[in-house]
């Protein structure tokens, strides 16, 4: 009797290992998402599932280009995928042409998958003073993404971001790292 008591124990604190490791890997280290719709296309495509790094920015902030998760305000259990362009302290403009400007210099990128329509140049029409804790971010299909452009999403906070879009882990025949040159 006492040796089936000391087995369930065990079992039950190496259980309980178990699950503590994994929620500790889950809200501090990296969690699964998928992308739902074509905002990030031709980098993601609906369906992928990625891998979200929660662990990086706790030791160094997000940078340009990065690909970022974060909580859409208007509807719980939502998250945006977007990739950074305007950092803390700096102003974001996108002209007429579609052309963005970090400071009242073109920012030379190809991630854009087309030229931005006037018709979604959005609040960005304007030049858009970024807060310290602040980020400008865009989906890469430009002309099918709600993003900074839309008072709906406006800048992001730091503190709001969950990680860095880290590697795409399905469908397996697209697997990588996902990196900005």
């Amino acid at each position: 009797m006492n040796k089936i008591l000391k087995e369930i124990i065990s079992t039950s604190l190496y259980i309980l290992g178990v699950l503590l490791l994994t929620w500790l890997l889950i809200h501090f280290v990296g969690q699964r998402t998928e992308v739902e719709g074509a905002s990030m296309e031709p980098t993601l495509s609906n369906g992928d599932n990625l891998i979200v790094d929660k662990l990086s920015y706790r030791f160094h902030d997000p940078e340009r280009f990065d690909i970022i998760v974060f909580p859409f305000k208007y509807k719980k259990n939502t998250y945006y995928i977007k990739r950074i362009i305007g950092l803390p302290g700096e102003t974001v403009q996108i002209d007429e042409n579609g052309d963005i400007y970090i400071d009242g210099e073109l920012l030379e990128e190809g991630y854009g998958r087309e030229v931005i329509n006037q018709g979604h140049i959005g609040i960005a029409a304007e030049p858009i003073k970024l807060g310290s804790d602040e980020y400008f971010v865009l989906g890469d299909n430009r002309n099918n993404s709600s993003d900074s452009r839309t008072t709906a999403v406006g800048n992001i906070k730091r503190s709001e971001i969950i990680g860095k879009a880290w590697v795409r882990i399905w469908p397996f025949s697209k697997m990588t790292v996902l990196k900005h040159q």
